[in-house]
């Protein structure tokens, strides 16, 4: 099991994706970990398959506190890292600037 080391320099974004990344390669990639790319399809790739992506999802919303709504679980949210990492971190922003208004 890989666990994420934080390092001071490194930004929340960078944080994040290292946290994303982490829980695929623990979950999903047992024969892959060396060769993911933050720009890999999930889908297309066959590393994670339609239930996997729930569980990615849900994994989101328990360790971000997030809701994520069914016209939201599309590909150009969820179906790689690096947009895992876009739409988690756009999600925080969002709420972020809500709870402060």
């Amino acid at each position: 099991m890989s666990q994420s080391i934080l390092k001071a320099s490194d930004s929340p974004m960078e944080n994040l994706k290292r946290e994303i990344r982490d829980f695929v390669l623990e979950n999903y990639c047992f024969s892959r970990q060396k060769t993911l790319r933050d720009e890999d399809s999930f889908m297309e790739s066959g590393i994670i398959d339609s239930t996997g992506i729930l569980e990615v999802v849900s994994f989101v919303e328990e360790k971000y506190s997030i809701e994520i709504g069914s016209d939201e679980l599309i590909p150009e949210n969820l179906d790689s890292i690096s947009r895992l990492t876009q739409f988690v971190s756009s999600r925080l922003l969002k709420n972020h600037s809500h709870s402060t208004a």
